[in-house]
């Protein structure tokens, strides 16, 4: 069985070796692994891209499934059948080539279509949840099941997924035309690629925004730009990035996360929420 490093699977370079690994390129491969899981009562995790995820010096003390499912079908005008595994911002950028609109926003989102679906990724005043149809999910024993949009509870980066132990391994999205779609997508990516931290090693946006207001806002206002805590630095371009600047670790990274939450309370009076995923090191059951 492949070892690997976790910080190899992370958008941030963080994280420990796994205890075991495995790489799904089919979803007969994840039916397969899961349902091995289930038998064995052997804890597991699902990765894609990495991002929006903050992973365990020590690693994960069970197996890890790389979700490499990476389909592309279009259906039928403006409806695309996408493996959990493909590129979410490659996704952006076909479907706006193509003329569609509703997910221009996910062109230089660094996630997984898997990822973005378990997340309700969103960006520019959009969301993921708008444009989905439904989602192939294979549960925790094996079954392959199709879970319609408006089943899964999806709110401000939050779905039902959450709650479920199982993978997302395709999903269907529905969109429509619109001869500006491309125009869009080409000034979002623009915006992205001149005001958040570009080719540095981060895992996302940390915090969620509060309602009414910008994290990234409240962070640079509390004085917060380029503080570092070891190898973890709060970007100097975009306030709610935490950046792996120089090695940082799993600690460092969390304690800076927990010193600007103090330090925003202490100015604004505002509990900001991480928006990150902590994967501990032991699964929790």
């Amino acid at each position: 069985m492949e070892k690997i490093h976790l910080s190899e699977l992370s958008t941030f370079g963080i994280g420990g070796p796994a205890k075991a690994f495995k790489r799904a390129e089919t979803i007969e491969e994840m039916q397969s692994f899961l349902k091995a899981c289930h038998e064995n009562k052997t804890p597991f995790l699902i990765v894609g891209k990495g991002s929006n995820t903050l992973f365990d010096k020590r690693g994960f003390n069970g197996l890890v499934i790389h979700n490499k499912i990476g389909f592309l079908k279009n259906l039928e005008p403006g409806v695309w059948h996408v493996g959990a595994g493909y590129s979410f911002a490659l996704l952006g950028t076909k479907t706006a080539q193509a003329g569609y609109t509703g997910l221009e926003f996910a062109s230089g989102i660094p996630a997984s279509v898997g990822g973005a679906v378990f997340m309700n990724a969103g960006a520019n005043g959009m969301e993921t949840e708008a444009a989905l149809e439904s989602v192939d999910f294979v549960d925790e024993t094996g079954e392959l099941n199709k879970l319609h949009r408006k089943d899964l509870e999806f709110r401000y980066r939050y779905s039902q997924f959450h709650k479920m132990k199982g993978a997302i391994v395709g999903a269907t999205f529905r969109l429509k035309s619109c001869e500006s779609a491309r125009k869009k997508q080409i000034e979002i990516i623009r915006y992205r690629t001149q005001t958040q931290p570009y080719g540095e090693k981060s895992a996302g946006c940390i915090f969620r925004n509060p309602e009414g207001v910008s994290a990234g806002r409240l962070i640079e206002e509390a004085g917060l730009k380029g503080t570092s805590l070891g190898g973890a630095k709060v970007s100097e371009k975009h306030a709610n990035f935490i950046v792996n600047d120089k090695e940082a670790t799993t600690e460092e990274v969390l304690e800076l996360i927990e010193k600007v939450k103090q330090r925003v309370y202490e100015t604004h009076k505002v509990n900001l929420e991480s928006e990150v995923r902590i994967i501990p090191y032991d699964p929790v059951c």
